[in-house]
């Protein structure tokens, strides 16, 4: 939280109504650094469920907020206990703070943009975007802390249009999520079912915290209240809905054993209407798969259950399941091109 302005390079009259700063902070840095140490541990130990790119990126508030906290302890305790309040660490408390804002929002707008979820990867239009409103997020809010005139108003501003993007992308997400479950319940592919719902829940979670959020912030900067003697208590309720709101979100994307084929998604997002393909397999024998070479195809295992017992055993290939554009002219999005020599959808897992 922000420094009150009665630090300074040595301790003069420092008010006691801050005392409680100390245990505050120790006790709220012990809680972060906990989560941060659990996130990271998870993290590593599932990487190989799904795509976790979303999930280190996201490592990086936890740990940006256990800095800033310690630096606050630090401070607050020198201050009552060394009789020395230093000018230096108390710059580092904003500067972390800030930082810690600027990548809450940043892993918002990503995963608005639905990355690692409804692709593998942001067009240079979402990156760029992302970037932008990050950049200027972050100069805003060291405007306005350091109450350079006019920056309220264009913070306000910068709220406004981050908090739009977030639920516009949100909306946009949900809305052909849900056509995709349209799709998969009128072609009878329930398969897929289990996973593009829970990417559809994902995001409904995650449009019902950044509600929170926004209201949240609209209380923090509507408060006025600038007393001393209440400055403990209004940093107990900001700290804990803080830790409150990104927990919650950090849980709903944390990485996890998830339900089958959730991995599945293209790798940018497509212009055109999205369909979730089924995941046809072609069985071949040992001869014709020496001659196989085909990039938009992954091998699967043979069906004999010793490989090496039977030099004639089947071999089972994929198609990788890329989602694939209804007004995409390339018939080799579309696996209609092999209908011949294909089996049931989603016969085989990859």
């Amino acid at each position: 939280m922000d420094v009150p302005p009665t630090s300074g390079a040595y301790r003069v009259g420092l008010d006691e109504s801050y005392r409680p700063l100390p245990s505050l902070y120790l006790a709220f840095l012990s809680i972060w650094l906990v989560s941060a140490c659990s996130w990271t541990v998870n993290t590593y130990k599932n990487r190989h469920f799904q795509t976790s790119n979303l999930q280190w990126m996201l490592t990086s508030v936890p740990l940006i907020k256990t800095l800033q906290l310690t630096l606050s302890f630090l401070f607050w305790y020198s201050c009552f206990n060394l009789q020395v309040c230093s000018l230096w660490m108390s710059f580092g408390v904003y500067v972390t703070g800030v930082f810690f804002q600027t990548a809450c929002f940043v892993s918002f707008l990503l995963i608005s943009h639905g990355y690692c979820i409804m692709c593998e990867h942001l067009s240079v239009t979402e990156r760029r975007t992302t970037a932008a409103l990050g950049c200027v997020f972050y100069l805003t809010l060291v405007g306005y802390r350091a109450s350079v005139p006019y920056f309220t108003v264009l913070l306000l501003l910068n709220y406004l249009t981050s908090f739009y993007v977030i639920f516009h992308h949100i909306s946009q997400n949900l809305s052909v999520l849900r056509e995709q479950l349209s799709y998969i319940e009128d072609e009878d592919v329930h398969a897929m079912h289990d996973a593009v719902y829970a990417k559809y829940m994902m995001f409904k979670k995650f449009q019902a915290a950044m509600q929170v959020v926004a209201m949240a912030e609209s209380v923090v900067y509507i408060n006025m209240d600038d007393s001393s003697e209440t400055y403990w208590l209004r940093l107990l309720v900001r700290e804990w809905a803080q830790f409150s709101i990104f927990m919650y979100i950090g849980w709903t994307f944390r990485s996890q054993d998830l339900t089958q084929r959730f991995s599945v998604m293209p790798t940018s997002k497509s212009k055109g209407q999205n369909v979730v393909p089924p995941i046809y397999s072609i069985e071949v024998d040992a001869a014709t798969f020496k001659d196989f070479s085909s990039h938009p195809w992954h091998i699967g295992v043979p069906t004999s259950p010793s490989c090496d017992s039977s030099k004639d055993a089947i071999l089972v290939i994929v198609q990788y399941p890329h989602a694939y554009s209804l007004t995409t002219p390339d018939a080799s999005a579309s696996p209609a091109g092999v209908a011949t020599s294909l089996t049931d959808p989603f016969s085989c897992k990859i």
